[in-house]
């Protein structure tokens, strides 16, 4: 059964869901996802980011605008309501400046999480054997290094645990130079609520969680994207 986010997402015409979207699409799935709120207006982005406590980091909601950085659509480690006023009019205007023509839904208000292991989990669908899940090193360095490793869903434990461990990268997660280390239980446990969750849901046609910041003691998605196929 679709959510009723996909389903609203269909229903006006749109398979790119924004970034608020595809939180609370994962949370409901049972990943852990930082704080998110969608700010409509400058007062508004004040208001929640002063209850949600500094810092925080300001990014553009569209679904006409996917890579955000790229254009001038995020603002990080905002540490007072005047910071935040003002990320929030240079976001929207460097979002009209990359696409005048963008549908705009506001900004999403989210906390600042500690340094940690980078990690990314997505999912595409291959033309023969369907969903396909991918975990690797997250942030910069998936572009670069494309250090990634694949399974087919369903996931048994095995596949989550094969698929962690034979990325090149794997050192970092066990605490490189004195760095803290990953759970790698916890992100076992993530792929196999993810591989789960797609399983059930066919709507899905392209899936990134891209940084999950992976700690000793939990991990926190960090940003997230859906596509959603045009019709099942």
């Amino acid at each position: 059964m679709p959510s009723k986010i996909i389903s609203n997402a269909l229903k006006s015409g749109r398979t790119v869901l924004t970034e608020v979207e595809s939180k609370q699409l994962i949370s409901g799935a049972g990943l852990p996802v930082i704080e998110t709120k969608l700010a409509k207006t400058k007062s508004e982005a004040i208001s929640v980011s002063k209850k949600m406590g500094f810092p925080v980091a300001l990014k553009v909601v569209s679904p006409d605008i996917i890579h955000k950085s790229d254009s001038g659509g995020v603002k990080l480690g905002l540490g007072n309501a005047a910071q935040v006023g003002r990320a929030y009019t240079e976001v929207m205007a460097a979002a009209k400046k990359a696409n005048p023509k963008a549908k705009v839904h506001g900004v999403s208000v989210q906390k600042m999480a500690r340094p940690g292991v980078e990690v990314i989990m997505g999912m595409s669908k291959d033309d023969q054997f369907g969903p396909v899940l991918m975990f690797g090193l997250g942030g910069v360095f998936v572009e670069v290094l494309k250090d990634v490793a694949f399974r087919i869903v369903p996931l048994v434990r095995r596949d989550a645990s094969q698929m962690i461990r034979e990325i090149k990268g794997y050192p970092l997660l066990e605490g490189y130079r004195g760095q803290e280390p990953a759970n790698i239980t916890i992100l076992e446990d993530m792929l196999l609520k993810l591989s789960d969750f797609i399983d059930k849901t066919p709507e899905i046609k392209e899936l990134d969680i891209n940084p999950i910041l992976a700690y000793s003691d939990s991990a926190v998605a960090v940003d997230a994207r859906v596509i959603l196929e045009t019709q099942i």
